[in-house]
């Protein structure tokens, strides 16, 4: 057996002696060639970036530098009576070479100190400039020796469900975070906090996290459409349900302050359940149009004064309770009422005081109501 196995090894031994010294050998030639002894290209190109990717890329690279980290301290006592310091994160983003922030409300409400962390890591005390609790806004300046880089702002009132959004903020105090995604819906009402409803939101499915509160919602432009506020989801955690303040309600706080005047939002004082065209309306009995049947109208209020009227009884449509017999509002300044925030968006553009006229459906007929709109309280509506 071991005879045998020394004569295998001999063979072998022999014949690769062999095809290695010979002049025509195949092993030889193509040790020596330069052609490569595998398959596919002799160069390894790394794979393209498609347009989209490319939009990411360059819409970060541009915008990233003016989103702020943002930190606020509140002092609270235990329950043994000490004071400690509390710190909560969120983010902002620079809207002027100035320093002004905008931010949410809740990441700055009650704060002893904010303080805010540029990306180029320096870090300034700001000083908080307007509290808008109703809306769940503020703005906030920081002083810089240099001249600081900025967002634009969009334009709120024209978006449609599917187009791309990104948000830039600290999810978790993770600075400088991207997420991409679409608009999902439009007109969302949720609740905020202090149980006051914010309405008219922006919902996407960009994932929003603890800490990107603040932060700008950007367009395929770079343009900021939005301020991502509040997540649906589980002990804060992203579901693919998050909230964009529209940038527009803003204007008019900034428009406000800038011309040193005090700011309040407008109130209309009513909530209401948006009836689409179609076969709800006419079982209704509504015009098929269909608009935004009034529910509650709050005592005092604007729409009280201007004598609009809630609902009379209810009745379930589907797995849903709503209130009939109060006024449908079919048009809001002359517009047709074809989405849900037909009155948040008319509001977004007035001040306390300015008047608002409704088209209405009352008791089977059409008439034309004016209102005059009071200012916003801590009350949902």
């Amino acid at each position: 057996m071991r005879f045998r196995t020394l004569l295998v090894a001999a063979a072998l031994v022999g014949a690769f002696v062999y095809f290695t010294s010979a002049p025509d050998s195949a092993v030889r030639r193509a040790l020596n060639s330069s052609v490569p002894l595998w398959s596919g290209p002799s160069v390894t190109h790394s794979a393209g970036l498609g347009s989209d990717e490319l939009n990411n890329i360059d819409i970060y690279k541009a915008a990233s530098d003016s989103v702020a980290y943002v930190t606020s301290t509140v002092y609270r006592r235990t329950i043994f009576f000490d004071v400690v310091p509390q710190r909560d994160l969120g983010s902002g983003f620079l809207i002027n070479s100035e320093g002004q922030i905008l931010t949410n409300f809740h990441v700055i409400s009650g704060s002893s100190q904010v303080e805010v962390t540029l990306p180029d890591k320096s870090v300034h005390k700001a000083t908080v400039l307007v509290r808008d609790r109703t809306d769940d806004l503020a703005l906030i300046k920081i002083d810089s020796s240099k001249k600081l880089p900025h967002l634009n702002l969009g334009d709120s009132d024209h978006l449609q469900v599917g187009q791309k959004v990104l948000a830039i903020g600290n999810p978790f105090g993770l600075s400088g975070t991207l997420t991409t995604g679409v608009v999902s819906s439009l007109g969302r009402d949720i609740q905020g906090e202090n149980n006051q409803t914010l309405e008219g939101m922006i919902q996407t499915d960009a994932a929003i996290n603890s800490g990107n509160s603040g932060g700008p919602l950007l367009d395929s432009q770079g343009n900021v459409i939005g301020i991502n506020t509040a997540i649906y989801g589980p002990n804060g955690g992203n579901i693919g349900i998050g909230f964009a303040i529209p940038i527009n309600r803003v204007k008019t706080m900034l428009d406000d302050f800038r011309a040193n005047r005090s700011f309040k939002p407008p109130a209309l004082g009513v909530s209401t359940v948006f009836i689409p065209q179609g076969e709800i309306a006419t079982a209704l009995h509504l015009p098929e149009s269909g608009g935004l049947l009034l529910q509650e109208i709050r005592r005092g209020s604007a729409a009280a004064s201007a004598g609009l009227r809630g609902y009379r009884n209810v009745v379930a449509i589907g797995n849903q309770e709503v209130g009939v017999g109060g006024d449908l509002v079919t048009a809001v300044d002359g517009k047709p009422v074809t989405e849900r925030d037909a009155v948040t968006r008319a509001m977004s553009h007035k001040r306390p005081g300015d008047l608002m006229d409704l088209t209405i459906f009352r008791d089977g007929r059409t008439m034309n109501v004016q209102v005059k709109l009071g200012e916003a309280q801590e009350e949902p509506f």
